[in-house]
Order: C-alpha cells, then sequence, then structure tokens
C-alpha cells in the first residue's frame, strides 16, 4: 500500500473527490511505476485527489484490509484499477463478499478498468485489435466479471535495456500519454457526475433510428422504447432532476419527435423545432479533432456546409437542425444516420465509412452546448459503438473516443444480447443496464389453422368409426391446405394422402406449441396479469441448472407425477397418443385428446392452472412449483423496479452491480433479476463441454437431413458465426463447425478452458468430413481473436491430412489448390454485411447487386496469422464450392423476421452463392433453443412457421396494438425484413404476402391501429409491398391487394 494515508494527502486540495488508483506491487518492485506516476499527476490536472495503492492481488487478505482501511478513511468518488483478472467467478458473477473494490468502504464508487497492455505500443498504435488475446481475457472480459467498466490502455511493454549479464532485454512499461489523460478525464466526469445534485444534473436520453424513416424512430430490440423514455423522464423528475414539460405518454412523446427534424431527408425543411448549432460553435469543436479524421471526413463529406442536414445562414455563417427535444435539464434526442443514408452507394465500398459532419454536430452540441454530464442510448443498439476504429483499447483517431470523448456512458440492453452489449462496453465505457425479454406465450391456434386442425381431428376419429366420411374430410382437408398455402409450407407432396395428412397434422401441433412474444417490454416495468404469467411458464417449461428438483422442467415434472412414460419436452408431437389419460388433465381441456401433442398442450394448461393457485398432483410438480411461487415468480416481479434503480444509481455515479447475461428462456434464471451491468464469458473457455454436445449432435443430424434430401453427402458448407450467439451459447456455432469437419476441442479439466483440438480419426466418425467456411461477425472477431486461431489450426490440419478424397473433401482441395483460409469478416475496423442500406434506399437492380454488396463486406480473411487480409479470389472460391448454407438460432426470444442481421447474413450469402454457381444452394436454419432437442429446417421451413405462428397471428397482433407508435414500427420492420429474405433469397412465397397484405391492410381494425399511431410506417408498409409486386418477388392473388396498397401508400382511405 502507501507508506501511510498522509503522504497521498499531502499533494491533495481540499473538497475534490478521492480517486484510488490500484496496481501491482510488482510494478515497485520492477520499476515499472512510470505509467503509474504519470497517471496520478494526470488526475492532479483533473482536480481529482489520487491516492495510489498497491497490492499483491485483490484477493490477498492484507491487500483488502489496506484498501478497507484507507477507503473508510477517505472515501472514493471513483476507483481506477489496474490490477488483472476478477475477484467473482464468471459462472455466478461478482457474489463475493471479499472484493475489495465493491465492499462498504467503497461507497458504491464505479471502478474503471485501466489496462497496463502485455504488447507493444507500435503493434497497438498500427492495427485495429487493440489488445492481444490475452489482455483481452485478462484484462476486459474477466474484470467485466467483477462490473468494471473498460477505460483505455495506458500503456505497452517495451525494452528498457539489454542486460549484459543475464544476456536478455528488460521489459518496462511506456506511458502512453494522451490516453492517461483520457482516463484522468473519464474519471473526474464520472466524478463530477457523482458531486451534482440531481436537481443540476443534466442528462440526454438517445434514441436509435435505422433504417433512417420515420416510422422506425426509437429502435430498441425487445423494447417498447418511446415507453420507456417516457418512463424514465418520470423517475428521473420523481429523484428530483428537473424534468419539465415531460410528454404525457409515448405517443405524445412521438409526435413530438416527428414534428422536428429527423434522419428523414425528403421534408426535413418544412419541420420547425429540435435545437440548433451554429456553424461557428461546430467549428470550434471540430478543430480539436486530430487532423486524421479531419482529413478523413472532408475526402468523403467535403466541408460542413456541403452535409444535407446543414442549413446555410441568411445574415450568419448557418447551423445544423438537431432532432433533440429539451424537458429541463433532460434531452431527448434522436441518433444521427451513420451516413449511407446521404450516399447510398458508399454501401459497396465503404463498411468502414466515416460519420458526416451532421452526426459530429449531434454528440458536439449534447457534450458541448447542453453539457450533458451523462448520456443514456435508449436500448439495443445505437450506430455509436459500431463506428471505425479499434476493436478495444480505443485511441484518440477512433471515431466513437472521437465523437463521444470521456463521457459517461449509460445504456439500457436486452439482458439476452451479451455480444452486442459487449461491444459497447469495450468502445464506448458504457455501464450497461440490462432488461428484459418481452414476454413470451404459445402461439395457439386461429382462423384457418383451428379449421383445419378441427378437421383433422375430425378424420381421425371418423377413421376407426365412420369410414363413409373419411373421403369427404380428406377432400375438404386438403382443399382447405391448398386453398390457404399450408401444403406447400408443410411439403405435402400430394402423392400419398395419408402421409401428407400426417405431416399435416404434426405442422398444426408444431405450430400451436410454438414459443412468441406477446408485444414488448417497456423499460422499468415487470411484466404484469397475463403477460407475467405466460412469461413465467416459459421460464419454468425449460430444465435450469442441473434441471433437478424445483430447477426440473415443469411439464416433465408433470408427466413424471401423472406417470405419462414420456418426455414432453423430446417427442413427436404428431404420435397418436395411447399413454395414461389422467384425470387432472382431461378437466383442463375440452378439446379432442387425440395426439402426443394434445397431451403436451394439456400439460401446459395444467402448468397455468397450479400457477393460478390448483394444486400441484405430485412431488415432482410440487417442488417447482415451490421453486416458481418462491423464486421465479418474485424475481420477475423485482426485474421493473430493479431496472429502474440500475438506471438511476448509475446516473448518480454509484457502481452498477455485475450479473451474467443470457436468454432467461433457455434455462439462464440466473440472468435475472435485470438492471444490472451484464458481462459475457471468457472466451478461452469457448466452446464449453455443453456447446460441444449440442454442436456434434445438431452437426450430425444435419449431415442426416442434407442426405436424406440430397441423396449426397455435403462436402462444403458456409457457416455464419455471429460473437453474441456464441458468447450466449458457449459457442455452439464453433462447436457445431468444428464437429462438422471431424474435430474435437480439447479442455484444461481444472479450469474448463480450451487448449486446443484432436481430428477425430474416420473410424470414430464414420462419415465423411465436411468442408467448412464461416462467415464471422465483426463483433466475433474482436472477441474471439483465440477462437479464431483455434478454427483456422483445425481447418489446416484437416486439409493436411492424408486421406482418401470422398472422406476429406478439404484435404483433396489442398492438393488442388493449395491450403487457404476457412474463415472470413469484415474489413478491421468494420461491422457488418453490406445489405442493409441497398435494401432500405432501394439501391439495387438484381440479386447480383446484393452478392456484391456481401462479397465486398465480408472478403476478409482471418486465422492464427492472418488478422483481415483482403482475399476476395479466396472468399468467391470458398462460395462457388459450398453446397449449404447454415445458420443457427439458438433463441426463440426473437425470430428471423425480427432482425435485419439474419437476411444480411444468410440472405446475403445465398445471394452470393447463388450468382456466383448459377444456382440455388439448400439454406438450413436450425433451431437450437431446446438443448436436448436441436432441430434442423430449410429456410422457407423457418419461414414459413414464423410468418404463421407470429407475424399473421392475432394473438401477437393485439400484443403489440398494446404498444402504439412502437407497436406499428414492429409491425412495420417484420414486413421489411419478409421482404428482404424475398430479394435475397426467393424463399418467400406468394401466399405469404397475402396472408401479411391480409393481416396488416385488408384488416381494418389493424390498419386503421397502424395509421392512427404511426402514419408514415403504414406508408413505409404499403412501399415495401408495392416493391415487392412491382420487382416480380410477389403476384397478389386479388386486384382488391394491388388498391389497398395504393390508398395506404397516398395516405387515402382503403378501397
Amino acid at each position: 500500500g502507501v507508506a501511510d494515508l498522509a503522504a497521498a494527502q499531502g499533494a491533495w486540495a481540499e473538497g475534490r473527490p478521492v480517486v484510488p488508483l490500484i496496481f501491482y506491487r510488482a510494478l515497485v518492485q520492477g520499476a515499472g511505476l512510470n505509467p503509474i506516476n504519470r497517471l496520478v499527476k494526470a488526475l492532479l490536472r483533473a482536480g481529482l485527489n489520487p491516492l495510489p495503492v498497491f497490492v499483491a492481488s485483490l484477493k490477498d487478505p492484507v491487500s483488502v484490509a489496506t484498501l478497507e482501511h484507507l477507503f473508510t478513511a477517505a472515501p472514493p468518488a471513483v476507483i481506477l484499477n489496474a490490477t488483472s483478472f476478477a475477484v467473482g467467478s464468471p459462472h455466478a458473477g461478482d457474489q463475493s463478499p471479499d472484493n475489495p473494490l465493491t465492499m462498504e468502504a467503497a461507497a458504491q464508487a464505479p471502478v474503471m478498468q485501466v489496462v497496463l497492455a502485455g504488447s507493444s505500443e507500435e503493434a497497438w498504435a498500427e492495427g485495429l485489435t487493440g489488445l492481444s488475446a490475452r489482455d483481452i481475457a485478462m484484462n476486459v472480459a474477466l474484470p467485466e466479471v467483477d462490473g468494471r467498466v473498460l477505460s483505455r490502455a495506458v500503456s505497452f511493454k517495451g525494452e528498457a535495456f539489454f542486460d549484459e549479464a543475464t544476456e536478455c532485454p528488460i521489459a518496462t512499461y511506456r506511458a502512453q500519454g494522451d490516453r492517461i489523460d483520457f482516463v484522468a478525464q473519464l474519471a473526474a466526469n464520472w466524478a463530477r457526475l457523482r458531486q451534482t445534485p440531481e436537481a443540476e444534473r443534466r442528462v440526454a436520453l438517445v434514441l436509435a433510428n435505422y433504417p433512417n424513416k420515420d416510422g422506425r424512430l426509437a429502435n430498441g430490440v425487445g423494447l417498447d422504447t418511446p415507453a420507456g423514455t417516457v418512463h424514465v423522464l418520470r423517475l428521473l423528475e420523481e429523484a428530483g432532476y428537473k424534468v419539465t414539460g415531460a410528454p404525457e405518454d409515448s405517443g405524445a412523446l412521438m409526435q413530438a419527435v416527428m414534428a422536428g427534424p429527423t434522419n428523414w431527408l425528403t421534408d426535413r425543411a418544412k419541420r420547425g423545432g429540435g435545437v440548433e448549432m451554429s456553424l461557428a460553435d461546430y467549428m470550434i469543436d471540430y478543430g480539436q479533432l486530430p487532423w486524421e479524421l479531419r482529413e478523413a471526413m472532408e475526402r468523403r463529406w467535403g466541408p460542413p456546409e456541403a452535409d444535407p442536414f446543414f442549413t446555410p445562414g441568411e445574415v450568419d455563417c448557418g447551423r445544423f437542425s438537431l432532432s433533440v427535444l429539451q424537458y429541463g435539464n433532460v434531452v431527448v434526442g434522436v441518433q444521427p444516420a451513420r451516413g449511407y443514408n446521404i450516399d447510398p452507394t458508399d454501401t459497396y465500398h465503404s463498411p468502414d465509412l466515416v460519420p458526416p459532419h451532421n452526426y459530429l454536430a449531434f454528440y458536439f452540441w449534447l457534450r458541448h452546448q447542453f453539457r450533458a454530464q451523462a448520456i443514456v442510448h435508449m436500448g439495443k443498439h445505437g450506430n455509436l459503438e459500431w463506428l471505425p476504429g479499434k476493436a478495444l483499447a480505443l485511441s484518440r483517431e477512433c471515431w466513437p473516443e472521437a465523437v463521444f470523448g470521456p463521457t459517461p456512458h449509460v445504456y439500457p440492453f436486452i439482458v439476452n444480447d451479451p455480444g452486442e452489449g459487449t461491444q459497447a462496453k469495450r468502445r464506448a465505457q458504457a455501464v450497461i443496464i440490462d432488461h428484459l425479454t418481452p414476454p413470451l406465450t404459445r402461439a395457439e391456434t386461429y382462423g384457418p389453422l383451428r379449421d383445419l386442425e378441427a378437421l383433422v381431428d375430425e378424420y381421425y376419429e371418423a377413421a376407426g368409426v365412420d369410414p363413409r366420411r373419411i373421403d369427404h374430410l380428406r377432400r375438404e382437408i386438403l382443399t382447405l391446405a391448398s386453398t390457404t398455402g399450408l401444403d406447400r409450407d408443410v411439403g405435402m407432396a400430394g402423392e400419398d394422402e395419408e402421409t401428407d395428412l400426417a405431416k399435416l397434422d404434426a405442422y398444426l401441433c408444431e405450430l400451436k406449441e410454438a414459443q412468441i412474444r406477446d408485444g414488448l417490454h417497456i423499460f422499468g416495468q415487470s411484466p404484469e396479469g397475463r403477460q407475467a404469467l405466460d412469461l413465467t411458464i416459459a421460464l419454468a417449461r425449460v430444465p435450469r441448472g442441473q434441471g433437478k428438483g424445483g430447477d426440473a422442467s415443469i411439464i416433465r415434472a408433470l408427466a413424471d407425477d401423472l406417470e405419462l412414460g414420456f418426455d414432453p419436452l423430446d417427442c413427436e408431437m404428431a404420435e397418436p397418443w395411447d399413454g395414461p389419460r389422467p384425470e387432472a388433465l382431461a378437466q383442463v381441456s375440452g378439446d379432442p385428446w387425440r395426439s402426443t401433442g394434445d397431451t403436451v398442450e394439456r400439460l401446459e394448461l395444467l402448468a397455468v392452472a397450479m400457477v393460478e393457485g390448483a394444486s400441484p398432483p405430485g412431488p415432482a410438480s410440487k417442488a417447482v412449483m415451490e421453486e416458481i411461487s418462491g423464486k421465479i415468480t418474485p424475481t420477475l416481479a423485482r426485474c421493473g423496479p430493479e431496472e429502474g434503480q440500475g438506471l438511476l444509481d448509475a446516473l448518480a455515479g454509484r457502481f452498477v452491480p455485475p450479473a451474467p447475461s443470457g436468454a432467461p428462456t433457455r434455462g439462464r434464471l440466473d440472468v435475472l433479476p435485470t438492471g444490472r451491468n451484464f458481462f459475457s464469458v471468457d472466451s478461452r473457455a469457448v466452446p464449453t463441454p455443453t456447446a460441444w454436445a449440442l454442436g456434434w449432435k445438431s452437426a450430425n443430424l444435419l449431415i442426416e437431413k442434407h442426405l436424406q434430401t440430397h441423396g449426397d453427402w455435403p462436402r462444403t458448407m458456409l457457416l455464419t458465426a455471429w460473437g453474441t450467439a456464441n458468447m450466449r451459447t458457449g459457442g455452439d456455432d464453433i462447436a457445431q463447425a468444428m464437429a462438422l469437419m471431424g474435430v474435437k476441442p480439447k479442455w484444461d479439466a481444472a479450469n474448463r478452458r480450451v487448449t486446443g483440438f484432436e481430428v477425430l480419426p474416420q473410424g470414430v466418425l464414420g462419415r465423411p468430413r465436411v468442408d467448412v467456411t464461416l462467415r464471422i461477425s465483426g463483433f466475433f472477431r474482436d472477441a474471439f481473436p483465440q477462437l479464431i486461431a483455434l478454427f483456422d489450426s483445425a481447418a489446416r490440419a484437416v486439409q493436411a491430412m492424408d486421406e482418401p478424397d470422398d472422406l476429406n473433401p478439404a484435404a483433396a482441395r489442398a492438393k488442388a489448390e493449395g491450403a487457404g483460409a476457412r474463415i472470413y469478416g469484415a474489413k478491421p475496423g468494420a461491422y457488418g454485411a453490406g445489405l442493409q442500406a441497398l435494401i432500405d434506399e432501394r439501391l439495387w437492380s438484381g440479386k447480383a447487386d446484393l452478392a456484391e454488396a456481401y462479397l465486398t463486406w465480408g472478403s476478409y480473411a482471418y486465422g492464427a496469422k492472418e488478422e483481415g487480409t483482403p482475399d476476395r479470389a479466396g472468399f468467391e472460391a470458398r462460395l462457388k464450392q459450398t453446397e449449404a448454407i447454415v445458420q443457427n438460432q439458438d433463441n426463440r426470444e426473437h425470430d428471423i423476421l425480427d432482425s435485419d442481421d439474419y437476411y444480411q447474413f444468410e440472405g446475403g450469402a445465398a445471394a452470393a452463392v447463388s450468382t456466383l454457381q448459377g444456382k440455388d444452394r439448400p439454406i438450413y436454419h436450425n433451431d437450437h433453443s431446446r438443448p436436448e432437442r436441436p432441430v434442423i429446417r430449410t429456410l422457407e421451413d423457418e419461414i414459413g412457421r414464423v410468418v404463421r405462428s407470429r407475424v399473421v397471428n392475432p394473438k401477437w397482433i393485439e400484443g403489440v396494438k398494446r404498444h402504439g407508435y412502437k407497436g406499428a414500427f414492429e409491425i412495420a420492420a417484420t414486413v421489411d425484413y419478409l421482404f428482404a429474405f424475398s430479394a435475397t433469397t426467393g424463399a418467400v412465397r406468394d401466399h405469404h404476402f397475402d396472408m401479411v397484405e391480409a393481416a396488416f391492410l385488408e384488416d381494418d381494425d389493424t390498419r386503421d391501429f397502424i395509421a392512427e399511431h404511426n402514419a408514415p410506417a403504414l406508408r413505409e408498409m404499403a412501399e415495401r409491398l408495392q416493391e415487392a409486386i412491382d420487382r416480380g418477388l410477389w403476384v397478389p392473388r386479388s386486384n382488391s391487394a394491388r388498391d389497398r396498397i395504393e390508398a395506404a401508400r397516398r395516405g387515402a382511405p382503403p378501397p
């Protein structure tokens, strides 16, 4: 520690915030104090009282006692920590009462992680990876487990001198001056936030907007962002913040936003409102940027006056009109567009497009004109953390830092998305306040599906009793299936009617049991009533932890108690039910009880009845019910209040406790309650043994399905690997890819980390290997460098094997062409797949244009020795040889028509493969939501299921109608994503578009709801449907549909 507190206090000024700086004793012993000394001086210059303290480690009892003594004597405002690793466990979070940085004496001070990097400054400066894999694990990922906020790397390893006696170089830490100043300013800003009384605290709430349309403002995945924003304004006012004239509800907020300037360029000039930033003020801030950034901006966008969002002045120099509403000391703003909407041709050529002047003006105004002390980005996700620059350990030339500066950053974020939330933590120093997923419910049945189900039940009952009715019923069923397009979605071949009926029966059972969302989550509010009940059942439906006792699946427990003799989580729904029919199940439904699916439905209904108060039928279900009433229900009820409190704590400059992240409905109750600063996984432990078990099972099912359908073993596959999904699952996708190649990870038994791999011999494998190419996301590249090295080494080992060509296509190709890369991704420093702006701005004429964007953005090779080498020829060669495209989905808290990511990666790959090969290849969209039972489906199957179970389901439509503007937004977004899949893959059939038009435009109530709450969304949706017609993607079944679309485009009443 320090010699004594008085020694440190000698340099202090009275009344200034105390900032302990904790570092390893080894720096003192090894003459490595240069960065520490310089940081202490920078903290003094920033108006803080630094308290440097060396420790053996944060787990050392003497060090802990020393820190407790010092914190008690001088309570910290902010803590800077330069030690590595975590006190808490990655599997449980910061549950350790011994963590000295979060003990009571630490006064809830936020903890910033300061990195003393193990790599050289040259490597950091020249590359875009930021830190080595070792540094990311020790100094970033593990410290996040303790809830620390990543600041910057302030020093790098260098050679002090060459020691003649030992004949080796002596290493030293070389301080990086401007990084040290940034950390000092960040600490000062958090301290200032903490010291400022609520009534004087200035806060900005920022709403995302993509695509850049007025029907799609306030984006936030799974979140009713407008309602959540209004709730936050109310919370702030109640907490003593000066909030004046705040909107009464989300409708009033969105009307106010749309009355002012937005990212929609078309009629922007006619709108008043917003706030203005003069060119003179802008140029003062702009002049502070590094020359390299100003030069890049002007080379791409020209001077500020050329920005389309700039208004020339008649008597002054002009101004930027910004989408900001001011409510006293709290403002609500719309995040500006990245710039693809200004010149969409950049979609092809600039995956690392620099932001335009208007973008900078928005954040400059918030930081320097409004003087925001904290900025809150409301919901997943904005575009700040995806701007070009290093993956983490940013420099002053990285765009997120240039835009955002050392500003305290608070980010409400959906709990099931650790990857993209981690991106904000690492690239924009964000404190995450995680929020609950939307309520889930059973899809159940409706309309024509209900009619068909009744006919099928009647058919099978008549089969044994009234043979004369069989032919009539069969014809009626097949006619209705054909009329509704179900025959195509189900895959009814028309050759064997009994087989077709069995397929239809199974399909109807599956649709009815599908999990869909029932509305959206409102930040700070727990679900209530039916939504709370259904979400409770969804959480208890899957086993948790070891799956024993109270952690068992509720429907499995009921099946055990009732001695049904089957597993309701792993069964064939359409099989005839010949098991017991206990009275407890007979009483919950009067519907026909014919199939295994009917039994599962009754178990679900009995579970609902028990949550509502019915007695459990036996000890297994009693144990689960005790877990539900004692833990699950109260934990869900805590989520809303704790989200609000977490936000208030962060804005008060207080520490927000860490927590794991993941999909709650995949057995991850440990991620609840929400309202905490989630962390991700120890990337060195990926893939986990659990992920390997699922990956192996799924790989074999995938090969089996392809063999059955196409009559041959698959030789080459393209698989998309996202960082978020692999963080959430522990590496399902990578495990599956390795299993396809016939390679198994090796683990250290003591710490569960991956140590290497073994190539499984053909005798164990029993089938040919598959040559797998990965298209990784930008975040995967940033978060999993060691996994890239592992997979690359495994792929090259397979290519180098001496095996027959028919058993090892990768080796056969290597013999002919030489060994090659099997991992491709975006340009270093860039993110995405490149299709979104093309689709949104209608800038493509054919599938080849979409293929070109996918190829341009994704043709950078990665591996153990490659960090994004341009390799267009190599990527094209891999795609020309691809026989199938693979995408996995690991949870049902979202679906394929919920996000642009699926169509960009999966659809982009399909467009590229089809264009290069001149023919379509199968696309597999696999369901990994239940690890014990992965399901292999084609993309066509998945789209049909999602359209019927969620998109046109009255239950889902009524759920989003509770959310006004954002509910209509969700409907319009779904239509966009359906269109994009049609454009990229051709997997959307005419009857899917017919059903969507009927549900959203032909249905008077739904069309009127959209028109009332979000008129731009109605117009945008109609324009998208018209585009589908114009491009030949859809031929409507009636002219009246065309008339309704035209009326909605014009804003006229329906014909």
